[in-house]
């Protein structure tokens, strides 16, 4: 209730131009920490207004993206009795996480051509250009790499998951998984009318390592050799250790 009353005074507050977002979140940071298990990131905003509202209504889309890098995919054919990889394509850019929430069914509130032009639904924030041209069906590469991300909840793609009150106050929670790529996690929040989008607002969520995942994940990063080692050591002690433990048990049973 407080934060919706703060919103409507935001509202009240600022100067009437065309419709557009007023946006909150619950946090703009994750922290990942040793015993990081994921987390809920609530979204929550108003729609800023000059006239009345239109007879045609609403609706809100809201993504969440993590950042995207390039990688190739492989597929497995059984041959003379051995799994091996055959075809491979390369996806220019896949984002680590990709969450699409809206008020309905994604093809009712998005024509495809908006879709198209603002890059919203999971197959089309992936960017693959081009595929070898002895791969005839290259999109099945990318829709293997939708279904194992969809699987560890890395692609989520959440049709009426966003609730609208009253055509002005929109919210919705989205889980991260614990398996986050450290980075800058960008927030958009589109309105949409008849399938077009009338309006949007951009913004971004950062992810980082903490406390021990920090000093780790820079170890790693900056002096591996040392990295390594030490790997090894907690490697080799916690090898000595199951064996004094075992040996004990043994002994005293």
């Amino acid at each position: 209730m407080l934060r919706r009353l703060a919103l409507l005074i935001c509202l009240m507050a600022m100067p009437a131009t065309a419709e557009e977002v007023v946006l909150g979140l619950s946090s703009d940071k994750v922290r990942i920490t040793a015993t990081f298990e994921g987390s809920e990131v609530l979204v929550f905003g108003a729609v800023k207004r000059q006239e009345a509202i239109p007879d045609e209504p609403l609706d809100v889309i809201v993504t969440i993206a993590g950042p995207s890098k390039p990688l190739t995919m492989r597929r497995k054919e059984r041959v003379l009795g051995i799994w091996v990889n055959t075809d491979a394509v390369e996806i220019d850019a896949a984002p680590s996480f990709y969450a699409v929430a809206t008020t309905r069914p994604l093809d009712q509130v998005l024509s495809n051509v908006e879709d198209l032009r603002h890059r919203v639904s999971i197959n089309r924030a992936i960017r693959s250009v081009g595929a070898p041209a002895e791969v005839a069906d290259a999109q099945t590469f990318t829709d293997a790499l939708i279904r194992i991300r969809k699987k560890n909840l890395s692609y989520q793609m959440l049709e009426g998951a966003v609730a609208l009150d009253e055509q002005t106050l929109f919210r919705t929670a989205i889980e991260l998984p614990a398996n986050l790529t450290e980075g800058s996690y960008q927030t958009r929040i589109l309105l949409t009318r008849g399938g077009a989008v009338v309006s949007q607002f951009e913004t971004a969520i950062e992810v980082r390592k903490v406390g021990l995942e920090r000093w780790i994940y820079t170890l790693s990063r900056e002096q591996p050799m040392l990295y390594g080692l030490m790997s090894l050591a907690i490697a080799i002690a916690a090898g000595w250790g199951a064996s004094a433990a075992f040996r004990m048990m043994r002994q005293n049973g």
